[in-house]
């Protein structure tokens, strides 16, 4: 499983730790659904490996908040994506955040949860954006989303 955020942000930048920002709800979401057996530390990202888990991001380009984006970037972004997964060949690429999502991939209806696409053999989720921006998911709906995704990957296995 290879779980895609949107891009650094300044606290990711500063400290090279993924979802580092206190407020972010990526690393308690992720043990919460069951991905990890305990909560995890930005710092302790290294330990993902250990579960079968990686992490990257659609955009490297670190910024305080995603809408500073450009279009150009996500498309970019998306296509550098497509590269990175064809190479590691995940059976899932999990990105985080719909918009992100949508803009990378020119695919303006997508939803949360399973989508058609697929690169090569690698099948394609998208979850809930993660950051305490994203008022519209709790800990735990986000929690139940991303259960979803690993009963789907486990029936896979």
């Amino acid at each position: 499983m290879l779980f895609c955020g949107i891009n650094p942000g300044l606290m990711t930048a500063a400290t090279g730790h993924h979802f580092a920002r206190p407020g972010n709800r990526f690393w308690p979401v992720l043990h919460l659904s069951g991905f990890t057996p305990r909560l995890l530390k930005p710092s302790e990202q290294g330990e993902l490996l250990s579960y079968g888990l990686g992490i990257t991001n659609v955009v490297a380009r670190a910024s305080a908040r995603a809408d500073e984006l450009t279009a150009e970037e996500y498309r970019e972004g998306g296509r550098l994506l497509a590269l990175k997964v064809a190479r590691l060949r995940p059976r899932w690429l999990a990105v985080v955040g719909v918009t992100a999502y949508r803009a990378a991939f020119d695919d303006r209806k997508a939803q949360v949860g399973p989508q058609e696409r697929t690169i090569g053999d690698t099948r394609v989720w998208v979850l809930p954006n993660p950051s305490g921006l994203n008022a519209h998911w709790t800990a735990r709906t986000m929690a139940e989303e991303f259960a979803r995704l690993r009963a789907a990957a486990d029936a896979d296995a």
